[in-house]
Formats: C-alpha cells, sequence, structure tokens
C-alpha cells in the first residue's frame, strides 16, 4: 500500500540527477569581479575604523571591532597582488566564517571595493579553473562560476585567507 502524498511537496531527489541550487555573493576588487559561497559569507559591514597592526605584511590592514570581537581584517586587492584598495563609498567588508585549526572557526573581514550581488548557480554552471591565463595564482581559484552568460572566478578562501595560510604568511614576513 502506498502512503498518501497528496498535498505534500515531492521529495527532493539527492542522487545523481539531482542538480542543486547554491548561492554565491559576487563582488569587485579593482576593475576584477570575484565570488564567494554565500554559506561562509557572515555579513557585510560598512569601512569604519580599522586599527593598523605593527609589523604586519602589506595584506594584513589591520583589525577591527565587531561588537566586541576583535577581526583581522585582510585587503583582498593586496592579497590577490594587486594595488592596495582606497577605500571609497562602495567599499565594504565581507566578513567570513571558516574552519580554522583544531576545528574551530575563524572569523575574518576581507576588504573589498565594492559588493554586486547574491546570486544562485548550479553544478553544471561550474567550470574547472583554467591552466593559465587568469589574473591571479590558480591555487587561489576554487571554480569558475558561469552566470548569465557571464564567467565569474569563485575564491578557495582557505587557500587565500586561511588561518594556516596566513599564520604561514605572517610568519615568513617576520623572518625577513
Amino acid at each position: 500500500m502506498q502512503p498518501d502524498t497528496q498535498g505534500l511537496p515531492a521529495p527532493r531527489s539527492s542522487g545523481p540527477g539531482a542538480n542543486p541550487a547554491m548561492q554565491f555573493l559576487r563582488f569587485s576588487v579593482g576593475s576584477e569581479a570575484y565570488a564567494v559561497r554565500i554559506e561562509g559569507v557572515r555579513e557585510i559591514l560598512e569601512v569604519t575604523q580599522i586599527t593598523p597592526v605593527p609589523l604586519m605584511p602589506g595584506f594584513m590592514r589591520g583589525v577591527m571591532n565587531l561588537r566586541g570581537v576583535v577581526v583581522p581584517v585582510v585587503d583582498l586587492a593586496v592579497r590577490l597582488g594587486f594595488a592596495a584598495t582606497e577605500v571609497g563609498k562602495r567599499t565594504c567588508v565581507v566578513v567570513v566564517h571558516m574552519h580554522g585549526a583544531e576545528g574551530r572557526q575563524q572569523t575574518l573581514g576581507m576588504l573589498v571595493d565594492a559588493v554586486q550581488e547574491v546570486f544562485k548557480s548550479t553544478e553544471n554552471d561550474l567550470e574547472p579553473v583554467p591552466r593559465l591565463g587568469t589574473s591571479i595564482a590558480p591555487g587561489f581559484i576554487r571554480s569558475m562560476v558561469r552566470v548569465r552568460g557571464q564567467i565569474t572566478v569563485e575564491l578557495a578562501l582557505d587557500q587565500l585567507v586561511g588561518q594556516q595560510t596566513l599564520a604561514e604568511l605572517i610568519g615568513a614576513d617576520m623572518c625577513q
């Protein structure tokens, strides 16, 4: 005997034919657009006071107070190899959560020129990382996302601003 499913939503398929939507946040750094998966984004803030920290590499813009918590702020442009971000009307800090050492959450701010949009995409819209022809190091790219006919670089946050990566870079900078 079949259970009565009349009036209930159809079950979602999770098999090989399923293609769930993912959400991305697209933002600009210089003249380039980049994206990150929205599940890692905690919030987007207007740039307020960022306190510089002595003896830090150029990509470490400083720290900010986020409701009583000290959050490091990385200038994403410098980390990607571009000139430092000049704070303007649309400049934002994208606050992200990542898994840090020993499974702890790491909260970090990324200084970007402007936030553009949140968009949905599916696995079918993801393309592999090209070996050549990117304006940033291929190790910083998680995938290429196709949205409305345009390709946007999805950043690999763990490789770019992960706790271990930043600790190694800061340690190397302090030894110089």
